[in-house]
């Protein structure tokens, strides 16, 4: 699915005037690639943060979250793109315009899905270096408890901070600082209308 996309996106880099005359088409495309660059990292990331859980804790509450973490990857992952809906024989600029726009929409969305995950993922990665390090290969014991008890806070009051606008200003702000063309990128509400018609 991603690729065929991407192979879409690269032959659309040639310049193409457009009914008003203006070139956006490479930029794009340009878009397109960017937003599906940043995917794959984050997909890349996210494996790379996966840490096994101990015998007999796999149901701690940081160990819980990256299973439901893989979980909600592998479902993005296997999410299709409806390429064949996007074919025109004409391939005229106005129609190169509409479909451009709806990937753009689609990258995006799986972009600031990604982003989320990795998120949650890193988050339940500190908590489970933390809970090694109070730990120290012994089994939880009541010495434990209260620290424990606080970083399984930290955890949560980490979950709660991240969201929809946060993830989408921390996206937006790092888009800003690489000096990427924004112009199309679709709003939040967009986005998450995005996600109500695709579950």
């Amino acid at each position: 699915m991603m690729m065929a996309i991407c192979d879409l996106a690269a032959d659309l880099h040639a310049p193409l005037q457009c009914n008003n005359g203006s070139s956006y088409v490479p930029l794009r495309a340009l878009r397109i690639t960017e937003l599906m660059n940043d995917f794959r990292t984050l997909l890349l990331h996210i494996s790379q943060l996966k840490t096994d859980a101990p015998q007999g804790e796999e149901h701690e509450e940081g160990y819980a979250i990256m299973r439901q973490c893989f979980h909600e990857v592998q479902g993005l992952i296997s999410a299709q793109f409806n390429v064949e809906a996007i074919q025109n024989p004409n391939g005229d600029g106005e129609w190169q315009k509409v479909q451009l726009q709806r990937i753009i929409l689609d990258a995006s969305a799986r972009r600031f899905q990604a982003h989320k995950i990795y998120l949650r993922m890193a988050a339940a990665r500190r908590w489970a270096m933390s809970r090694m390090k109070i730990l120290q290969g012994q089994k939880p014991n009541h010495s434990h408890l209260n620290a424990l008890r606080a970083i399984d806070q930290t955890l949560r009051n980490e979950l709660s901070s991240f969201t929809d606008p946060y993830i989408r200003n921390d996206l937006m702000s790092a888009d800003v600082r690489a000096g990427h063309w924004l112009s199309e990128d679709p709003d939040l509400s967009i986005i998450l209308h995005w996600f109500r018609t695709h579950s």
